[in-house]
């Protein structure tokens, strides 16, 4: 199960599944269970099953995007393999932020977590 496999390294509150908000517990997260299948994805089917209520993270994994005004155009490089540069440019997706800030604005907030926990709550 991917809770007891990771609780060792988790970086933050396993019991909670609250992240850490410490430089030491962000850097942690950054390579935290990079090589775990996502907790929503069906093993057997290899579909998502939170597809139609995925969090943004997960509506932007892939195409490329820039996470800030004048930042380097991040994609998926096994989307794109063989691509030139102009072709993943012509992909580029705009992200909303402004409407991921106002949904974001109306949820009560407890504190940043993972996929995994919210789908244990």
């Amino acid at each position: 199960m991917w809770t007891v496999e990771h609780e060792a390294a988790f970086p933050g509150d396993f019991q909670t599944g609250i992240l850490g908000d410490t430089p030491e517990e962000r850097e942690r997260f950054e390579s935290f269970a990079n090589e775990a299948p996502c907790p929503a994805l069906d093993t057997e089917t290899g579909r998502c099953d939170v597809y139609k209520w995925r969090p943004m993270t997960c509506r932007l994994f892939g195409p490329p995007v820039r996470m800030g005004e004048g930042q380097e155009l991040a994609h998926c490089e096994l989307c794109f393999k063989g691509a030139s540069e102009a072709e993943v440019a012509a992909c580029e997706m705009e992200v909303p932020f402004e409407l991921e800030s106002e949904i974001l604005a109306e949820i009560p907030s407890k504190g940043e977590t993972v996929v995994a926990f919210a789908l244990l709550k």
